[in-house]
């Protein structure tokens, strides 16, 4: 499925619960009974390494999409795990930082995405974060009890992060309800002293009991109790298979792809300089796009993630499906062989990353995919697995007891030539090629990364070898270490690309551009610039991809960038290219998706769910390094587009921003009450998608407010002509936190009605009467 950042595009509340309803199926059929996910926390800065696993910067936007996911996932009988539960919007010193927040903000934002997953959805679970808020860490933080227990009425599970509880009776004693991962952890044996001692009450262990065994129950886990009735809000549907009201599967490869296009942002479309309105393939002669599949002539399609896309970020969200539809396959389905020529122009991923799925067959099974065995240090088999991918992670107890090291078969069917083949990995290597031993080198880890590097950041080791058809590889891997006291195997096998001259590289994809009709160049990032572990320290995109997007466009302007990356880059050449097409980490057929989008067979249906910075260095970009392990979030209630329209700085693509292939206007509005009508048009030839949105302002407030704030949207799809929209401004949008509880102030609130946080042409009042 794509990320999380491309469902927050679809701006799409029926789209996320598609999006759940998806991933409910798929645990079903895996016989899953909780899904670790959504990951709501905001966008508060853009260099958030995890970016790509949340929805939005703004609260309403991600509670309104989180809760439909959770409704969608949990209509199948699966447990959905809303995370991490609160203000974990940064990676920096994760396991130990200390978010100071004020209630203000922990109210209005961060717990206010939360809330309606909890109140209205019904999630079953929560995941505790690593952090701390305002001292306490988080799995023994007084947040677990209000509101979330208190207030909301939270009757799920609590969770923590993997490792996250670090003491016994604080955690015990808060609502904190299963420690992970098991079975050893930082209770046991230990909790049952503090229970027998009197410092942790038998009777809070039985209420954690108690819902860990609900929690059972309403998945279908409980032996001798039906799944739960009734235990989700309308619209969840009653969840278990005797229910008879569980929905059926989904069709996974449509909904990744459908999803994919309903993300997608347009962010500029415009005329190339040296095209005539009647040049091949162009639709019309507004802009760039669409292209006309029939009469296009030409393709240069150029850039590594062109060819090895990025369908996820890193970490544990990274999901290797058995196959993947980059953009130049997509393309090339979609136009046939002829029409499309590659080239890599620079190298985006570096060291060594998976083989391809389809390159690879299991020599014992002859079936698609690579065969790991595990060994003690005698050599003894202790396990066998049969794998379809070939980037590898075990933990606690997946990892068989007396485990020395594993050892990975397979038959690699690459392209002949010479390779630089290898493994990732922190330990030993040795890699047999035809049974001949080519590599035998260590993966050592620079000591200065963080808890989770093994994983996140693992070193890579290679080496050079030609050939000229299959050859059978085995690896044996011994890691050098453990994770939070946990055993862990995590390594990789494949192959790092190698240029070895970037400016001859650029300058041929630049050749193949100019002796082309056209031009797409997909720009983007890797699993070690977008990854749990560890955060961005620059937006800039890596290599030379800058360098290759300019050389291309001056050789011909009508060249189309697609990028793939999960959260904001900077696009210093945004104005010398005909269209920017945004595809984040579009999930496994984000490249049939980017070829429905260029070749017009789909609208792109996206709108920003975060904004777009210009440099990166602009005022309104928040920092997430801490000083002194304390992070403060000085900017209160002013993230986002609030902090841009704050400080009157323009971002490169404001949020709510995104273009189709049509046009519209906004015609009026009516308000009743808390209603909005807006009447539009749809002054194009073809069907559109628009989604209008609705802000409010109060300059002359009492109490400090955003220069405007997110207040209700509605998607509209439309055929040429006028059609209406209806918006219902939630209570939520005007009340604000004083003094440890709700107040909404009396008064007239102007309304912004438009298409974007800065073009908002239209302007009403909504009067809120004194209670």
């Amino acid at each position: 499925m794509p990320s999380s950042s491309a469902l927050g595009a679809t701006w799409d509340p029926a789209a996320a619960r598609r999006y759940g309803s998806a991933l409910g199926a798929e645990a079903r059929r895996q016989h899953v009974h909780v899904v670790l996910g959504p990951t709501i926390n905001l966008h508060r800065a853009p260099y958030g390494g995890r970016h790509f696993e949340s929805m939005s910067e703004d609260p309403l936007l991600t509670g309104e999409l989180a809760a439909a996911y959770v409704e969608g996932l949990q209509a199948h009988g699966v447990a959905a795990t809303p995370k991490h539960y609160v203000a974990n919007d940064a990676e920096s010193q994760r396991f130990t930082v200390d978010n100071h927040v004020d209630d203000r903000a922990l109210r209005e934002l961060y717990l206010a995405a939360f809330e309606p997953v909890v109140t209205r959805a019904g999630a079953w679970a929560v995941m505790s974060a690593y952090n701390a808020v305002n001292g306490p860490t988080m799995s023994e933080n007084p947040l677990l009890t209000e509101p979330l227990t208190g207030e909301w009425g939270f009757d799920g599970l609590v969770m923590s992060d993997w490792g996250a509880v670090r003491s016994t009776e604080a955690s015990a004693n808060a609502e904190q309800h299963l420690v992970m991962p098991g079975p050893v952890g930082a209770w046991g044996e230990r909790l049952v002293a503090a229970v027998r001692a009197g410092r942790v009450p038998e009777a809070v262990v039985d209420g954690k009991v108690r819902r860990l065994l609900r929690l059972a129950a309403r998945v279908g886990a409980l032996d001798g109790v039906t799944p739960a009735d009734g235990t989700a809000p309308e619209p969840v549907a009653k969840p278990g298979p005797e229910s008879g009201a569980v929905p059926g599967p989904e069709d996974g490869a449509t909904a990744a792809r459908e999803l994919a296009v309903a993300g997608s942002v347009l962010v500029r479309n415009t005329t190339g300089s040296r095209a005539s309105d009647t040049a091949a393939g162009r639709v019309g002669n507004a802009a760039e796009l669409p292209w006309d599949a029939a009469s296009l002539g030409s393709v240069a399609v150029l850039g590594h993630n062109a060819a090895l896309a990025r369908t996820q970020g890193g970490g544990s969200a990274t999901v290797r499906p058995a196959a993947v539809v980059s953009p130049l396959e997509g393309l090339r389905r979609a136009l046939g062989e002829s029409r499309v020529h590659y080239r890599l122009g620079a190298r985006v991923a570096e060291g060594v990353q998976p083989f391809d799925p389809a390159a690879m067959t299991n020599p014992v099974s002859g079936e698609p995919g690579l065969r790991a065995l595990f060994r003690d240090a005698a050599g003894t088999e202790l396990r066998v697995e049969d794998r379809r991918g070939a980037s590898l992670i075990w933990m606690g107890p997946e990892v068989p007891s007396g485990t020395d090291h594993v050892e990975v078969a397979v038959r690699w069917d690459g392209p002949g030539g010479t390779h630089r083949l290898g493994a990732s990995g922190a330990g030993h290597v040795t890699l047999e090629a035809d049974g001949r031993t080519v590599l035998d080198a260590e993966g050592v880890l620079t000591g200065d990364q963080g808890p989770g590097a093994a994983m996140f950041e693992a070193p890579s080791v290679t080496t050079e070898l030609s050939t000229d058809g299959p050859v059978d590889l085995v690896l044996r891997f011994r890691p050098s270490g453990s994770e939070a006291g946990m055993p862990l195997v995590a390594v990789t096998l494949g192959e790092e690309t190698v240029v070895e001259d970037p400016a001859a590289e650029i300058a041929e994809a630049a050749r193949l551009a100019a002796e082309c009709d056209v031009a797409v160049v997909v720009v983007g990032t890797s699993d070690r610039i977008e990854s749990e572990g560890f955060d961005r320290s620059s937006l800039a995109l890596p290599g030379r991809q800058d360098d290759l997007v300019r050389a291309v466009a001056a050789a011909n302007p009508r060249t189309v960038v697609v990028v793939n990356s999960g959260s904001p880059v900077l696009l210093p050449w945004r104005g010398d290219v005909a269209a920017i097409l945004l595809g984040w980490f579009g999930g496994e057929r984000f490249g049939e998706a980017v070829a429905d989008v260029l070749l017009g067979a789909a609208e792109p249906g996206g709108r920003l769910p975060t904004t777009w910075p210009a440099t990166g260095d602009e005022r309104s970009v928040l920092s997430g390094v801490p000083d002194g392990g304390v992070l403060r979030y000085a900017e209160g209630i002013h993230i986002g587009h609030r902090n841009w329209l704050r400080h009157g700085e323009t971002p490169a693509y404001p949020f709510g921003h995104g273009l189709g292939y049509t046009s519209w206007t906004l015609d009026g509005a009516t308000v009743t009450g808390h209603e909005v009508e807006v009447t539009l048009t749809n002054t194009g030839d073809r069907p559109g998608r628009q989604v209008v949105q609705a802000y409010l302002s109060r300059p002359d407030s009492g109490v400090e407010r955003p220069v405007r704030w997110l207040a209700g949207w509605a998607v509209v799809d439309a055929a040429p002509g006028p059609t209406t929209a209806r918006i219902t401004l939630p209570d939520t949008a005007f009340r604000h936190r004083e003094h440890d509880r709700w107040v909404t102030e009396p008064g007239v609130y102007t309304l912004h009605l438009g298409f974007s946080v800065t073009d908002v042409p239209l302007r009403a009042e909504v009067v809120v009467e004194a209670a």
